[in-house]
């Protein structure tokens, strides 16, 4: 292990040596990052899992920066170019860019106008003009004036060697490391729309005439740029002031301000900006713009997914699924506890079959027959339609004791067409794939959303224009992350969450339900060890996130690693008790003293961890069951109306602002600068994906689909609202169909008797 390394990361990190050390073994010995942060706390000084990736990921760019460097030198001492004075300054970078830089003089090229200047024999102008001595310098250029060579006046001579000073200026790396410093300091994204575009409506019309500092401008207006570019709606560049960089070159290299050579110098210089190195850092700030906004994006997104996955689950209860529509009807399906499918059927409420009686009497049917306790409802087209005809049936049938709720759909359709599902639901529709969707994602999110791409699932900002590697991996992390940190019950898990069980993968996930199709539900843990191709480590990795309720050991249904179980049973027997009455009492557990059991690699922090897991052995992280509760009374977007007041689920996160579903089958935003009465720089800070709020309606903007929503108190000044941003952002959810315009704007008053009015009642 470089230990020099190690130590840059540490002191980088504010950690000490010996945890990036643990950190860095046992990743690259095959451990997991969920296994670390719960298994080897005492290796890592507790790092979770956050610090662990960090330290990791930063541990790994200064190995590739260190390979690099060493292919760097190879090339320059392979030239016979490489001074020790090179070699330190090569050894000194800190950054890839710093390397590059250093490297641009000596990296193969094409042949350049320097090169023919250079075989002209104007390298010693050039040097004078470098210089800026005395002496007429059409007089000294007039020495260089060699037809045979391609120079036949002095302004060619002159000319050859102000090239060769434009590329020595230009491959100068203090020179381009303060200009990218200044272009980053005083330079502007700009953006403008395309001539044949001009006068057209488009998602882009934000950014017709934009301008805004490199410094400050936010990932989510980078993106859409790119994407107005590759839309060929907008045209963007970097709008560089060159007087302030001309100013630094001049600075830097104009050492006799009273020179005869200086115009000439001035001459080479501005070519030096405008033909070499504009361009070029033109290309660089760009692509570092993109990355920094694609970081931020996936972080964004990533924080999204986690909040997503770690909604609160229903738990084993006995569903019906409905995935609503009007003209191809709502699919209905039966759950059992661990949704099973258990019956599935068709039903057409809604116009243009307008058979609602026969769909109650089927629905009703389905209900008792499953003794279903809820009903869970779709939020697409036709969903709130249809949560209003199973509300009105379950009131007159108080004796089934069923709830109906409305949930998110978002991902069931491409669930439905995958792969993943044909293999599960072979012979069924894919729109029966997709209540199968609903009404699992309702009884436990975090087991059917890993079935779907996280980039349809709608909870991202500009998610298919970022870097796919990059997104991929951080979403990769997000799902381990919580699949470990909840744990996974063997016996009842699909392939799809089994495969992102720390150590596990696709293929071992696919060995454990085939054995357990072979060999029935698991007994133990230690069965694990039978599945083909399931060795000793990915034992060890997995173990203690694969859960067996009810098994023959205890244990098993806890998170307490195997490897730890001698050390239970040692407890139990010291309080002479069996493991089994010892797991699940608190009033036991709170007799142990872990100081006790304090040594070798066992130490404080694994022992209060294996305290709070015999205390609640196996206890779910996410938080308890409560569904949000929509306004009867509002179910499309012509019912809003400004100053109402109503309840919602944030369904995404981003840098300007949060996305609230309030029911109505089209998200309302909540702009960065409505969602609390102080100052917020970061939405995250304040709401999150799947928070239940409490929303006033600012603002319907119905002919382009947009709400504006606020979680402020209404201003004392009564002043107007502001209006929804009409800055183009990620769109959680497109409706399905149009929602109808209302005749007029209505009157002040009370919003609930204006709709009353409006619908005629």
């Amino acid at each position: 292990m470089n230990e020099s390394l190690v130590s840059a990361v540490a002191v980088e990190l504010g950690l000490r040596p010996a945890q990036v050390r643990a950190v860095v073994e046992l990743l690259a010995g095959g451990a997991t990052i969920p296994f670390v942060a719960r298994y080897r706390k005492e290796a890592t000084g507790s790092l979770d899992e956050v610090a662990i990736a960090r330290a990791w990921d930063r541990f790994e760019y200064l190995t590739q920066l260190g390979e690099r460097r060493a292919a760097v030198l190879a090339s320059i001492d392979g030239q016979g170019k490489l001074t020790e004075e090179l070699r330190a300054r090569l050894w000194a970078c800190a950054t890839k860019q710093e390397l590059e830089d250093l490297y641009l003089p000596f990296k193969p090229k094409r042949r350049t106008r320097g090169d023919a200047a250079r075989e002209k024999g104007l390298a010693p102008l050039a040097e004078r003009l470098l210089a800026q001595g005395e002496g007429d310098p059409r007089a000294v250029a007039a020495a260089f004036v060699q037809p045979e060579l391609g120079v036949a006046t002095v302004e060619e001579a002159l000319e050859g060697a102000g090239h060769l000073v434009a590329e020595a200026a230009a491959h100068d790396p203090d020179a381009r490391a303060e200009l990218r410093t200044l272009l980053w300091a005083r330079g502007k994204l700009r953006a403008e729309v395309l001539p044949e575009q001009k006068g057209q409506r488009t998602k882009f019309e934000t950014y017709y005439d934009f301008g805004e500092a490199l410094a400050t401008v936010p990932s989510h207006r980078v993106l859409a740029v790119r994407r107005g570019e590759e839309e060929e709606v907008l045209r963007a560049w970097i709008e560089a002031p060159e007087d302030v960089l001309l100013g630094s070159l001049a600075a830097r290299f104009v050492g006799n301000p009273r020179s005869p050579w200086r115009p000439l110098l001035a001459a080479a210089l501005q070519d030096a900006w405008r033909r070499l190195l504009q361009p070029s850092l033109e290309v660089e700030v760009r692509v570092e713009l993109k990355e920094r906004a694609d970081e931020a994006a996936i972080e964004v997104f990533a924080e999204n997914l986690r909040h997503l996955l770690l909604e609160s689950p229903a738990g084993r209860r006995r569903v019906l699924a409905v995935d609503p529509g009007f003209r191809t009807g709502c699919k209905v399906v039966a759950l059992s506890e661990l949704g099973d499918l258990l019956e599935s059927t068709a039903v057409f409420p809604h116009p243009p079959q307008n058979r609602a009686d026969e769909a109650r009497r089927v629905l009703g049917g389905l209900i008792a027959r499953h003794r279903a306790e809820f009903v869970v409802v779709g939020n697409g087209t036709a969903g709130r339609e249809t949560e209003t005809l199973v509300r009105e049936l379950l009131r007159e049938h108080p004796e089934w004791s069923c709830r109906c709720l409305m949930v998110s759909e978002a991902g069931a359709s491409v669930y439905s067409a995958s792969e993943v599902a044909r293999e599960e639901f072979p012979d069924l529709d894919v729109s029966v794939r997709g209540a199968v969707s609903i009404g699992r994602r309702f009884q436990d999110p975090l087991a059917e959303l890993v079935k779907i791409d996280p980039k349809s699932i709608g909870v991202g900002q500009y998610q298919h224009d970022v870097s796919q590697p990059r997104l991929r991996k951080a979403l990769d992390r997000v799902v381990v992350s919580g699949v470990n940190s909840v744990g996974v019950d063997v016996n009842t898990a699909s392939p799809s969450l089994l495969a992102y069980v720390s150590g596990i993968g696709e293929g071992l996930a696919r060995n454990i339900a085939a054995y357990r199709r072979e060999h029935g539900a698991f007994r133990s843990r230690a069965e694990l060890r039978r599945v083909p191709r399931l060795g000793p480590k990915a034992f060890e990795q997995a173990a203690g996130f694969l859960r067996l309720p009810g098994g023959e050991q205890p244990l098993d249904a806890s998170a307490v690693h195997p490897e730890r179980y001698a050390l239970v049973e040692a407890m139990a027997q010291d309080l002479g008790v069996g493991v089994g009455a010892l797991v699940g009492s608190d009033a036991l557990a709170d007799r142990i003293d872990p100081g006790r059991y304090v040594g070798g690699d066992v130490g404080l922090p694994t022992l209060q961890d294996i305290l709070e897991e015999i205390r609640k052995p196996g206890r779910d992280p996410r938080q308890a069951f409560d569904p949000v509760r929509f306004d009867d009374a509002v179910r499309e977007v012509a019912d809003l109306a400004e100053g109402m007041v109503l309840n919602g689920v944030v369904t995404n996160v981003t840098h300007f602002g949060a996305f609230v579903d309030v029911g109505v089958h089209q998200d309302g935003l909540v702009h960065v600068s409505e969602l609390a009465e102080r100052f917020v720089k970061d939405p995250a800070e304040v709401v999150s994906v799947g928070q239940k709020v409490r929303v006033r309606v600012l603002a319907v903007d119905r002919e382009r689909g947009r709400i504006g929503l606020s979680l402020r108190a209404p201003r004392r000044d009564g002043g107007a609202p502001a209006p929804p941003s009409s800055a183009p952002g990620p769109t959680p959810r497109t409706p399905k169909a149009p929602a109808p315009r209302p005749p007029e704007k209505p009157a002040p008053g009370d919003w609930k008797a204006q709709l009353a009015a409006r619908r005629g009642k």
